[in-house]
């Protein structure tokens, strides 16, 4: 393999001589050829001699330099060539590319020269100086007629140039400066150094050189970033090297200048003011670690004076080798030094953006993600001192409840004071509500990475408990009690200790604030009341207090008074269970009236019962909660109140039909009979209704309230949590919130509207057999006055009663009662714009002539057909609805309506209710079509009873 590359070299170096050393026109080949051997040969002893490999971007420094000096202000040209340069390097197919630069840049060097006096007229260089150069045991082994002007500087071992030995300007190693700051240099651990060689027009004279004894003298000073006699500091950026100096020291010397940059830099941060604990923090570590480069480098120095002393000006180089400290060895000896330096410059540079838990992080992500042992070890040092204001602020937090962030570094924010119309709130006297959810704020960005976002949030609730116990609960003597005795001091590193403190804070804070909401403010009492009495839970309570109210709520809304509900609410209370409660409870159970428009409403849809909560326990009743509480307690009182009118009306049916309706004849016997069925199926309907909603719906969502609430380590959080989810399941499948099933058609026509057409229905029903009742009793009292005259009239001797006798009408207040019952427009029930009823009053008109008995009649069995087939057809789209709902229970509800299938669910409805508004719906048809029979059919009894009253004429 060797010599197939010493073939290869051979090659190429004849072919160079060949183009480099041409022919003369009076040489003769012989010559030619020698002259041609002997620069080949002095080639080979260049290869053999130079075997360090030359630093790539170095030679294309030059190469720049070079362009620059003698470009003649052509920036186009030196841009270019520095463009080609990086291209060059760039390339992947060369793999020696600085040793071709650098002989390029010998080649233009001695560009001048004859090349064909190479080989000639120079001879060949002494090997043997080459070696002492490299050894660097003489600098001017190759000077003056015994070096080639053709190779000059190709023959220093070290690729470096020979320094001009006219007068040259000082090199300056600067550190770059942007913006008026300085540039962060540490990142790929290099310094940017100009080197400017210009030539001066001025008599060329050497200036002496500064030994490397004087040099060492000045390092000590320069490392502490102090101007020296041969190092000085031009700028607080810039640092002044000798002219004169080889290259290799130059560059121990960019190496040594690298810590003094940094130092000064690092030096002026410390100094400067910054607005923020942790941010000064840092400064103050900073601080200790250069206070430990400066005890370095008086180490350094007593070694340099040791060193000193000893060296001998007859040796070479002093004898500064032989007492052990060298440039190089002070390059050795600053290494680790120089890398922290570096690091905390970068530090520096980047807490001009971050402050708090964001520069903590930053810290952090050193020592946890990068690869170097010695920057993971420097950083976790640093972080030591960086964190202890955090960890201050931490403690204050977890023990006192109190944030003491006055830069807004922590990861737990304050939010502003609140205003209401005077001015400030207290936020210690705010309400419950806010000083739980709105005082403070967890602000993720903050949190550092030497926690998690999980631990963050415990300790984030521990602080936000003992603040609410301060000032929500009032009960500052237990935290000041509490911070006495579990305080303990916090610092980075100590994980066990840290979680221990976070386990047992979070433990005792939750214990204690859920004890004082359960005993202090009796929170689950409220509950159990608020179901007792919002949620009609207290049976014996609501029925005594509804035949209190039955007769005031039956009138407008404008005649409802305050006192009046108040006083029947105390005798609500007297006369049931409900006078055992506490009194804290009773004195919170309220009754008023909605504020809403009362025009052409009644006392039942106004009246709603209140129960008032305050601090702390508003943290869980929120207002919402309270909303939904109204919400549902209204919903189940006109339940309720629907229940009690079919009640109240079912009695008296049952109580009539030993008395006077079991007189009547067998055509109200029939309608008596399809009256009584259709109540009893309505009065199903509800109790199956109110069972649903009070044990399948509101007993669960109970149960799975108090499991939550009394599970081991349970939060406030999750008191409100687990309350809140109680309230919204039981407005959800208590078909409050339900919207109907894309199936069935859109929202507006929901649960809640069905159900309340489905109600007024009900009521609506109860008034017409009333009606149909009173009718009854008119009738019944119109024969028992027949019957009376005519027992006076046979003891007098008089014949039976006429014809006008047995056709007298009913009295007026009877018709007056029926007429109300049968005309929607006299009926405050029924004259509302949401009326579903829209039943004509020409076709029920009441006359007071003597067929007035068959027309009342009449039209109390049509309206009576109306109203039971419009429950009919309202409850099998229902329970249609209730069949496609994904919940399980409301699918229980809709089988246990229809346990007989007496119901036919419409499920598809969206094909009927999808048309045009002026198109007529299937349904209406039907409808129609069933009320033309039923009227039909009606006139058809009319003609049959006046005919059989004619032949009852004719027979007389």
């Amino acid at each position: 393999m060797g010599d197939v590359r010493s073939r290869r070299v051979d090659n190429a170096l004849s072919t160079l001589i060949e183009l480099l050393v041409p022919a003369s026109t009076d040489e003769d080949a012989a010559s030619l050829d020698e002259r041609r051997d002997d620069a080949l040969a002095q080639a080979r002893d260049i290869l053999d001699t130079v075997s360090v490999v030359p630093d790539d971007g170095h030679i294309a420094d030059l190469i720049k330099q070079k362009f620059l000096r003698h470009g003649n202000g052509d920036t186009e040209k030196a841009n270019r060539v520095s463009s080609l340069l990086s291209r060059l390097l760039e390339q992947p197919v060369l793999s020696h590319k600085g040793a071709v630069l650098s002989l390029l840049h010998h080649l233009a060097e001695e560009g001048s020269v004859d090349v064909n006096t190479l080989g000639s007229d120079t001879p060949r260089p002494d090997v043997g100086s080459l070696h002492r150069n490299r050894a660097g045991a003489s600098d001017t082994s190759l000077q003056g007629s015994d070096r080639p002007p053709a190779f000059g500087d190709a023959l220093s071992a070290n690729t470096f140039p020979q320094l001009p030995t006219r007068a040259a300007r000082p090199t300056q190693l600067s550190k770059p400066v942007a913006n008026g700051e300085p540039r962060d240099l540490s990142r790929n651990g290099r310094m940017n150094a100009s080197e400017t060689h210009q030539d001066d027009d001025s008599t060329a004279t050497n200036t002496a050189k500064p030994t490397e004894t004087s040099l060492l003298h000045d390092i000590p000073f320069t490392l502490q970033g102090l101007s020296s006699t041969h190092l000085p500091f031009s700028s607080p950026t810039t640092l002044d090297l000798p002219p004169s100096l080889p290259l290799p020291v130059i560059s121990l010397l960019h190496t040594l200048a690298e810590p003094s940059l940094l130092y000064r830099v690092l030096s002026g941060f410390v100094e400067s003011r910054d607005e923020g604990l942790v941010g000064q923090s840092l400064r103050s570590a900073i601080g200790v670690e250069l206070r430990s480069y400066l005890g370095l480098i008086a180490t350094l120095e007593g070694e340099i004076r040791r060193a000193i002393a000893t060296v001998n000006p007859n040796e070479l180089r002093g004898g500064i080798g032989k007492a052990g400290v060298t440039l190089k060895r002070c390059v050795v000896w600053t290494r680790e030094a120089t890398m922290g330096l570096r690091l905390m410059s970068l530090m520096a540079e980047e807490a001009k953006s971050r402050k708090g838990g964001q520069l903590i992080t930053m810290i952090h992500s050193f020592s946890s993600s990068h690869g170097d042992p010695f920057v993971a070890a420097f950083a976790e040092r640093m972080l030591v001192h960086v964190t202890r204001p955090f960890y201050d602020m931490l403690r204050q937090w977890i023990y006192n409840g109190e944030l003491s962030d006055p830069y807004h570094e922590f990861f737990v924010h304050k939010e502003s004071s609140q205003h209401d119309g005077a001015g400030l709130v207290d936020p210690r006297r705010a309400p419950a509500t806010s000083v739980w959810e709105d005082k403070y704020k967890l602000e993720t960005i903050m949190i550092p990475s030497i926690i998690t976002e999980e631990f963050a949030r415990k300790v984030f609730l521990i602080g936000k408990s003992l603040n609410f116990i301060r000032y929500g609960c009032e009960d500052s003597v237990w935290v000041e009690a509490y911070c006495k005795n579990a305080s303990r001091e916090l610092q980075y590193g100590d994980t066990a200790t840290l979680e221990m403190s976070i386990d047992e804070a979070y433990k005792t804070t939750m214990a204690r604030l859920i004890d004082l909401m359960d005993n202090k403010f009796q929170l689950f009492e409220h509950l159990k009341a608020l179901k007792k009495y919002l949620f009609l839970g207290q049976g014996d309570f609501i029925v005594l207090l509804m035949e209190s109210l039955a007769s005031s709520l039956d009138r407008p809304a404008g005649s409802q008074y305050r006192h009046t509900l108040t006083a029947q609410l105390e005798y609500a209370i007297r006369g049931s269970n409900a006078q055992y409660d506490s009194a804290e409870v009773l004195r919170r159970l309220d009754a008023r009236l909605l504020n809403e428009e009362s025009h052409g409403k009644i006392g039942w849809d106004v009246f709603t019962l209140e129960y008032k909560v305050d601090a702390p326990v508003d943290v869980v009743i929120t207002p919402w909660a309270n909303k939904q509480y109204l919400a549902v307690f209204s919903y189940l009182w006109r339940i309720k109140r629907v229940e009690f009118a079919l009640g109240s009306t079912w009695r008296r049916c049952k109580t009539g039909a030993r008395g006077v309706l079991a007189t009547i004849d067998d055509n109200q016997s029939k309608d008596w009979k399809s009256a009584r069925c259709c109540i009893a199926e309505m009065i199903h309907f509800v109790n199956q209704l109110q069972y649903y909603i009070l044990f399948e719906v509101i007993e669960a969502s109970w149960n799975q309230l108090q499991a939550a609430i009394t599970k081991p380590g349970a939060t406030l959080d999750d008191l409100i949590g687990a309350h809140t989810v109680y309230l919204k399941t039981i407005t959800h499948k208590a078909l409050l919130g339900s919207a109907r099933s894309s199936i069935t058609g859109p929202r507006d026509d929901g649960f809640k509207l069905q159900l309340h057409n489905i109600l007024k229905t009900m009521l609506a029903y109860k008034d017409v057999v009333d009606g149909l009742y009173s009718f009854s009793v008119a009738e019944f009292t119109r024969r028992q006055e027949q019957n009376a005259r005519h027992e006076t009239g046979t003891t007098k001797g008089r014949g039976g009663p006429t014809n006008e006798d047995d056709f007298r009408p009913p009295s007026r207040n009877v018709v007056a009662t029926t007429k109300n019952l049968l005309n929607p427009a006299d009926n405050n029930n029924f004259n509302r714009p949401d009326s579903p009823f829209p039943i004509s009053t020409g076709a029920l008109a009441v006359t007071s002539s003597a067929d007035s008995n068959d027309s009342i009649l009449s039209a109390l069995r049509q309206r009576l057909g109306d109203l039971s087939m419009d429950f009919r057809e309202r409850v099998n789209v229902l329970l249609g609805d209730l069949l496609v709902q994904p919940d399980a229970d409301m699918k229980f509800l809709a089988v246990v309506m229809n346990f007989n299938d007496v119901y036919s669910p419409r499920k598809k409805r969206r094909e009927r209710l999808g048309k045009t508004p002026g198109t007529m719906t299937m349904t209406e048809t039907e409808r129609e079509k069933e009320r033309e029979g039923g009227r039909e059919k009606a006139k058809g009894k009319e003609v049959d009873k006046k005919k059989e009253m004619g032949m009852d004429k004719e027979r007389d």
